[in-house]
């Protein structure tokens, strides 16, 4: 084995490679290298691969680690070659996103139990002490989300619409929503009528890429009165985010800045709430680097600033809602998983 890591458990409060370096190098014991798999969506997804990617740039610029690629992946096929191909060229830590490439990262795991895998959003119901899995808290994205709706909805009408709540994480999503709604009536004494849909008893290989019926879904809610659209559930999510964009009502974005993603068609998107990958992945570098590995993170999330259109106090206040979140002064009351 290349290097030594020490293994504790502990649950915090919380092919296109990049450059033609040396691989050969990273068999050397004084240099510590990390890879980047990126799924299907590219390293310029405006989400979770760009930002991870922006955190392993910023771990080498501060002299964390040695050196940094990464590979896109173009097809759901790639993920294990393109894995294969770090693990085979010395890398020491091999990092992997999102829960389409959970097998794969789980397998090469196994399979190279001297290499370290960081899996960016990827819960493991199976423990592995070579896996580091990185997880976002949905519910309190979707509470965040609720809060706003109510913050800046004038019907008094506000909709949230998610991919099958047989999901859990999808479930976290809009129940969270669901919870901050709640919570930001109780505070400010208002009674905004919260509209939640998932998309439900559908073709199961539709799963997040149903865009029509995200739409449609966003235009039903739209229709009974919401102002404020929240959604979630990949291109499900983002159909939802078009809709709402086209009545020109404000929509909430989730999982990647929705706003950038989808451009022109995204232009009622005010803000998106997004897990930290960027800084969570230097913290395991740093951790790893220094001798040690913490087996389960649950990162910070962040949020894309508001539209200008939006008063200064309001991002105060959102502000103030996203720490008290974090530090667990303010519970959403979401359970992990769907009852």
């Amino acid at each position: 084995m290349k290097k030594s890591f020490y293994f504790v458990t502990f649950l915090p409060f919380v092919l296109i490679l990049s450059a033609c370096a040396q691989a050969s190098d990273c068999f050397r014991e004084d240099v510590f290298c990390a890879g980047l798999v990126t799924d299907v969506l590219g390293i310029e997804d405006h989400g979770m691969n760009q930002d991870t990617w922006a955190g392993l740039q910023d771990a080498k610029a501060s002299g964390v680690v040695d050196r940094v690629e990464y590979i896109e992946s173009n097809d759901t096929r790639d993920y294990e070659k393109n894995i294969a191909y770090f693990a085979e060229h010395g890398y020491d830590v091999i990092v992997t996103t999102g829960v389409g490439m959970s097998d794969e990262t789980l397998r090469a795991a196994d399979l190279k139990p001297d290499t370290v895998f960081v899996g960016i959003n990827q819960p493991y119901a199976e423990v592995r002490p070579n896996i580091i899995p990185v997880t976002f808290a949905e519910d309190q994205m979707g509470f965040f989300a609720g809060v706003l709706a109510v913050r800046i909805s004038k019907t008094q009408v506000v909709g949230g619409v998610c991919e099958t709540s047989g999901i859990d994480s999808m479930w976290r999503y809009c129940e969270g929503f669901r919870a901050g709604a709640a919570f930001a009536n109780q505070q400010t004494g208002q009674n905004v009528n919260v509209l939640v849909t998932y998309r439900e008893n559908e073709d199961r290989d539709k799963l997040f890429i149903d865009e029509a019926w995200g739409y449609a879904a966003a235009q039903g809610l739209i229709q009974r009165g919401a102002d404020v659209i929240f959604a979630a559930g990949g291109a499900t999510g983002q159909g939802a985010l078009r809709a709402a964009s086209d009545a020109q009502v404000n929509a909430i974005g989730t999982e990647r800045d929705q706003g950038e993603a989808l451009a022109e068609s995204g232009s009622g998107v005010v803000t998106s709430i997004l897990g930290s990958a960027s800084f969570e992945v230097q913290n395991v570098l740093r951790l790893l680097r220094d001798g040690n590995i913490y087996q389960t993170r649950l990162s910070q999330i962040k949020y894309v600033p508001l539209n200008q259109k939006f008063p200064e106090n309001l991002t105060q206040e959102m502000d103030t809602l996203l720490l008290a979140l974090w530090i667990g002064e303010i519970k959403t009351g979401v359970t992990f998983e769907k009852p």
